[in-house]
């Protein structure tokens, strides 16, 4: 397996970096590769499990053999649970498993490396930081409120917004805008609300106000343009656009 041998993050940084990296991978497994990893976990196959590398990229494979292993290992036997439960649900399993598993790996570096009481506290902060896999993979991030500066978010949040208006009549689809000034500070305060806390649900980070965003018009869920590969020229031509995953699931028998 990847792991500790060859890789070791001393640094709270480091060991952060390191947790940002495998939970980005362990995402793409549930949210745009999702149809690969289904068919991945297949519930013949002996005991298998998730893993999520600093590199961004995840693999489904068999557990560590040695004992104990190098790093701690992710929930064993994610496979056998496939077939007997709705796709969704099963994904969001694995998905909290994945989040028990990252934070079981950073604190081991922790440990490992003697992180003392403070930088254990700022290692979890920064992580706490992040919506959790479950939270990115069942769209439940962008209901929670987290304190930001109104300030800073203020034109991103509006020009969000703008997009979302404009979205029915542009294939739903969302551009970064300029900012206006509105004559209605409710409003302003209202969507900030509303599109502030919005994640992507690819990589589970914030919108920007100068990144390219698209809506799914299934599961109604936003993504950052480059996580799904759609430029915001190819989405005008798009009528109806559905994401790597509700594309999967339809396309499943």
């Amino acid at each position: 397996m990847d792991g500790g041998a060859s890789y070791n993050p001393r640094t709270v940084e480091e060991v952060f970096r390191d947790f940002k990296g495998r939970r980005a991978g362990m995402i793409k497994a549930l949210t745009t590769d999702v149809e690969e990893f289904f068919q991945q976990c297949d519930p013949e196959k002996e005991n298998l499990c998730l893993y999520g590398f600093p590199g961004e990229q995840w693999e489904v494979n068999l557990p560590a053999e040695e004992v104990p292993p190098e790093l701690p290992e992710p929930a064993l036997g994610i496979n056998f649970a496939r077939d007997g439960m709705q796709e969704k649900d099963w994904l969001s399993l694995v998905a909290v498993h994945s989040d028990a598993w990252l934070l079981a790996v950073a604190f081991y570096f922790g440990a490992r490396f003697g992180f003392d009481k403070a930088d254990r506290k700022r290692l979890f902060n920064m992580i706490n930081e992040l919506p959790t896999i479950f939270e990115v993979v069942t769209g439940t991030g962008k209901k929670q409120v987290k304190e930001k500066s109104s300030v800073s978010n203020h034109s991103s949040n509006k020009s969000k917004s703008n997009s979302k208006r404009g979205s029915e009549s542009q294939g739903k689809y969302s551009k970064a805008m300029q900012s206006k000034d509105e004559d209605d500070e409710g409003i302003e305060e209202e969507e900030e609300e509303e599109h502030g806390e919005t994640l992507c649900g690819a990589c589970g980070e914030n919108y920007a106000s100068d990144e390219f965003w698209i809506c799914c018009d299934i599961c109604e869920k936003w993504f950052h343009g480059k996580c799904v590969k759609i430029t915001p020229a190819r989405a005008e031509h798009i009528k109806q656009y559905k994401c790597p995953s509700c594309s999967n699931k339809r396309a499943r028998p």
